[in-house]
């Protein structure tokens, strides 16, 4: 169990946490056709828009209502039906995420009943899917705001009553529900493993076909290229099963598993050997097929990682900043190489953090995390772009993960996940530490000498 330490401050200094209007846009950008629209001010969209662009280094289509001082005041109904109206316009957006902001969520807005009122009056709006979500960036962090999202999808997408299942002739298909913390190229990896088996996944959201860095035919879209399609909803019925990964996803889950009648199979990351065993072996249950010669020599390069990297990691300290499910991925990892966690900071708290292995965790910011490792500075750094100054002021090293990535190119093909993933960060940890010239000890000089 380990011990939560809540804030203690009224400010964030140098914040942690990046806010659910994020997790929501990020959430939409993996569904075809799709446009997130935030409700609140220019400047919260021009903010959003910037974060994922340096991120991505890739346009990020994005729209706002514009609330400006009058309409804060007064109501912003008509910037919501203005923005709807005019993007209903373009045929290739199929879908649009009403998204609120802190601005809106004080003033009191009822998006849900917003939509409902602007559907009955334009029967052009039939063909368009508008999808409400409260996403309030006083509380909540990336994670939450993108698990509200796909619950949202989940809800008004999803039929009730369950379509025809699949014959045995069609190949078998397994639905997926990451969470926010995996990358495209984590995903790409997923899918890729589930095809070894013989199955074909339904990603909600893909962001592997959207937001991977590819040179598509057309230059610029002002809607989401890639994705899971819109249509792909109807059917997730006939799935075999839905494998769902992180915490934060369980609400999502759960509605599915109502909505569908599929079973759902949980796993809390696939960071590190042992996590992977385990999708190993449900991809292997679920599929009835056995575990491909591909997947044991990948377990067993892994193995040989762990032992050539072991005296660079084994009883060495990093310090982690960022969100809960992001948190307890990296934490597997470590643990499984005897790497202590010295200093973990969470941008929200949750059940799972107060349960996992760490010893403490502190709800705060990099202020927090600086102060926890003032009196003895760790050897790795581990999170987002952020890390980099504050490292540099205690000489360690940094490992890049999470959101976002700014100084780093990329940041959208790292693959953390599976045997292949967690041996490439074994070998960058062990390589920052020989780099760093931190895996030398000191020689022994013997007080006798002259």
């Amino acid at each position: 169990m380990a011990r939560i330490i809540k804030r203690n401050k009224a400010l964030s200094v140098n914040p942690v946490k990046s806010s659910q209007p994020l997790g929501a846009i990020l959430a939409f950008q993996g569904v075809s056709g799709a446009i997130p629209l935030l409700h609140g001010s220019q400047g919260c969209t021009a903010f959003a828009k910037v974060f994922f662009v340096r991120h991505f280094n890739e346009p990020i289509p994005l729209q706002t209502t514009a609330m400006d001082q009058i309409s804060t005041v007064q109501g912003g109904d008509g910037n919501v039906e203005q923005a709807i109206l005019h993007l209903a316009k373009d045929r290739r957006v199929r879908a649009i995420g009403l998204l609120t902001t802190g601005l809106t969520e004080v003033q009191g807005v009822d998006i849900h009943r917003v939509v409902a009122d602007l559907r009955k009056g334009h029967s052009e709006l039939a063909r368009l899917r508008v999808v409400a979500v409260n996403t309030p960036d006083f509380t909540g962090c990336l994670e939450s705001g993108h698990a509200a999202a796909v619950t949202a999808m989940i809800r008004d997408w999803v039929p009730a009553s369950p379509a025809p299942r699949r014959v045995e002739s069609e190949t078998p298909r397994l639905n997926i529900l990451p969470g926010a913390h995996l990358t495209p190229g984590d995903l790409d990896l997923l899918k890729a493993m589930v095809a070894v088996f013989g199955m074909e996944a339904t990603v909600i959201p893909d962001l592997a076909t959207a937001l991977d860095g590819h040179l598509g035919a057309e230059r610029h879209a002002p809607v989401a290229v890639g994705g899971v399609d819109p249509e792909d909803f109807a059917r997730l019925h006939q799935a075999k099963a839905t494998l769902v990964i992180g915490h934060a996803q369980e609400s999502a889950a759960a509605l599915l598993r109502e909505r569908t009648g599929v079973s759902n199979f949980h796993l809390p990351g696939l960071m590190g050997l042992a996590a992977t065993d385990q999708l190993v072996m449900f991809l292997h249950a679920v599929s009835g097929r056995p575990v491909p010669i591909s997947l044991e020599r990948q377990r067993g390069r892994l193995l040989d990682a762990m032992l050539d990297t072991h005296f660079y990691l084994n009883n060495r300290d990093a310090a982690l900043a960022g969100d809960p499910d992001w948190l307890l991925g990296w934490g597997a990892l470590l643990g499984e190489v005897g790497v202590h966690a010295q200093a973990v900071v969470a941008s929200v708290g949750t059940s799972q953090l107060a349960e996992s292995r760490f010893e403490t965790v502190k709800i705060g910011d990099l202020e927090d995390l600086e102060e926890r490792v003032a009196a003895e500075p760790p050897q790795w750094f581990i999170g987002n772009s952020h890390l980099v100054d504050l490292a540099g002021r205690h000489g360690a090293s940094v490992i890049r993960s999470g959101y976002p990535l700014f100084d780093w190119l990329g940041g959208q093909a790292l693959c953390r996940i599976g045997y292949e993933g967690a041996r490439q960060t074994l070998f960058e940890m062990a390589n920052a530490a020989v780099h760093a010239g931190q895996h030398r000890r000191q020689p022994y000089r013997s007080r006798y000498a002259a």
